[in-house]
């Protein structure tokens, strides 16, 4: 079953199937043809809004479903009752390796099955080298930084990126709510970033980007108040990866990168402590990635029964 045709060049156009009508653009951003059916009307959306707050009109809008989500795979819109889903099951994949889960071509593996013994992973974190930003939901320079769906292989081929993915999915699986990374962590610097990014791996290979987030270590606790890491020593993160609906079809794959930049889109952490804007200094971080028993580091996925 194929969702839609595999990626060819095409010119890039900054949207969302909810603002492309609005905005003028089409059915296609990024890579991806989300199918004619995916442009919503967002003007007469509003004008039945307005009509149902400012005049009283029936029309609707004050349904039991208030709720409307776009479901990327099956390319479907769909009314909800409630945001996030009820019936969304919290469904932990944990991250797997023999220690060597760097670029596409490491070891790393995601399942449901909780680690035991294994390996640390860990990569170099250089300030002067960042992973470049590759597609998502950026804007305003689509020459330099394009939008949207982008592959994300190139990123993957990088020794600074770990990458974690399952094998083809048996069935259709639907993923649609916010998604969380929660990673055990230790970094030869007082302050670093974390990166996740969760992706729609397709049996031609072409990686999918559908949601990503970044930590920056300092502001583990609290946004309030910043605290430097103790080098060495094993932290507990929870990057916030946003929300996301997708359904990944049968013979797709699911796969999350972990790594420490995400740019221009975020600023670079010089792992200094230092201000990224006014800093002199930057240094080279060291950073793991624990996934054992005890340190079970895992992505937290609102699967739809």
């Amino acid at each position: 079953m194929r969702r839609r045709p595999f990626p060819k060049p095409a010119s890039i156009r900054w949207g969302s199937p909810a603002n492309t009508a609005a905005r003028g653009a089409g059915q296609k951003i990024g890579d991806v043809d989300f199918g004619k059916d995916s442009v919503l009307d967002t003007w007469a959306l509003g004008l039945r809004w307005y009509d149902y707050l400012l005049k009283g009109i029936d029309n609707g809008m004050a349904g039991p479903k208030p709720v409307r989500v776009f479901v990327m795979g099956k390319n479907v819109w769909r009314d909800e009752e409630d945001w996030p889903l009820v019936r969304a099951k919290a469904t932990r994949y944990y991250l797997h390796s023999g220690g060597k889960a760097n670029s596409l071509s490491g070891d790393g593996t995601l399942s449901t099955t909780p680690p035991a013994t294994e390996p640390v992973d860990q990569y170099v974190y250089d300030p002067a080298d960042p992973m470049p930003t590759q597609g998502g939901p950026v804007l305003g320079d689509p020459v330099h930084v394009p939008p949207g769906p982008l592959d994300q292989r190139a990123v993957e081929s990088r020794s600074d990126v770990l990458v974690y993915t399952t094998p083809a999915f048996p069935k259709d699986t639907e993923v649609t709510g916010p998604v969380s990374l929660e990673l055990y962590v230790n970094s030869s610097a007082v302050d670093t970033d974390f990166t996740g990014k969760l992706v729609d791996v397709w049996p031609n290979g072409y990686a999918e980007n559908l949601t990503e987030g970044i930590l920056r270590a300092r502001y583990r606790n609290t946004m309030e108040k910043a605290e430097f890491m103790n080098p060495g020593e094993v932290y507990k993160l929870t990057i916030n990866l946003w929300s996301t609906s997708n359904v990944f079809l049968a013979g797709y794959k699911l796969r999350v990168e972990v790594s420490s930049s995400n740019f221009p889109r975020f600023d670079r952490n010089l792992n200094t402590g230092e201000n990224p804007e006014r800093g002199t200094r930057m240094v080279k971080a060291t950073n793991l990635i624990y996934h054992d028993r005890d340190h079970a580091s895992a992505v937290v996925l609102p699967i739809v029964p």
